[in-house]
């Protein structure tokens, strides 16, 4: 199984096997909201397409983010804490770059993941069950290298125990380069952003490792929107 790490969403990389990264915080927040019994999260790239997809669906819980701020007039914002109580109701989520990352994968892979550190178990189990060539792909800051997604997809890489290739070396040695997972996400811009927005409790809770035993998966495009499901 050979694996390879996109640092950025702009990098063409195609497999059989996509796990997606915004560990601040778009994918752990899908992962949260799973486990807890949401029945499926809807990706958005815009926050056009999340309103109209509400107002079509007549159903659904308005969630995201745009600079790490709630969006004005939205049910949640993009913190998994606020996702600890599902009972079935769709979540339909916009993000300043993990929704959109999922979507883009969707054209790229055959299986996309959500992938974080609070499901990293549990999505490698299932890539190592398919047994196929694996891309990370890590969403990155408006196209840009962030620090907290490498680290993640050094961990993924480091567990799925496969041939990494260069870049899939270079985000392990990385990852293995900070006392902590914890430590590493926090010398991040994106923790920096989050800690300046008054939310620098979303850092520690996206940084527990395989809490939750869930897979996210892309099931299906919706009206342009990438449905995540179990």
């Amino acid at each position: 199984m050979r694996i390879h790490v996109a640092f950025t969403p702009a990098e063409a990389a195609e497999a059989p096997t996509g796990l997606v990264v915004d560990v601040l915080r778009a994918t752990s927040t899908i992962a949260q909201a799973l486990a807890s019994g949401h029945g499926r999260v809807l990706c958005c790239g815009e926050i056009d397409e999340a309103r109209a997809l509400r107002e079509s669906l007549a159903e659904g819980l308005l969630a995201g983010e745009r600079a790490c701020v709630r969006i004005e007039g939205f049910d949640r914002g993009n913190s998994p804490s606020e996702f600890t109580d599902g009972h079935g109701e769709t979540v339909i989520l916009t993000t300043t770059n993990g929704t959109k990352a999922l979507v883009a994968a969707s054209t790229r892979c055959d299986r996309v993941y959500a992938a974080s550190l609070l499901n990293l178990e549990a999505v490698v189990a299932r890539a190592r069950e398919e047994g196929e060539d694996v891309a990370v792909i890590c969403a990155g800051v408006k196209g840009e290298f962030v620090l907290d997604d490498a680290v993640c997809a050094g961990r993924l890489v480091a567990a799925l125990d496969g041939e990494p290739t260069d870049a899939g070396v270079a985000a392990m040695r990385l990852a293995s380069a900070f006392p902590s997972v914890e430590e590493g996400l926090r010398a991040s811009q994106s923790a920096r952003n989050l800690m300046n927005a008054g939310l620098e409790e979303d850092i520690a809770w996206c940084a527990r490792e395989s809490e939750l035993d869930v897979v996210p998966r892309l099931a299906r495009m919706l009206d342009g929107a990438a449905e995540i499901t179990l």
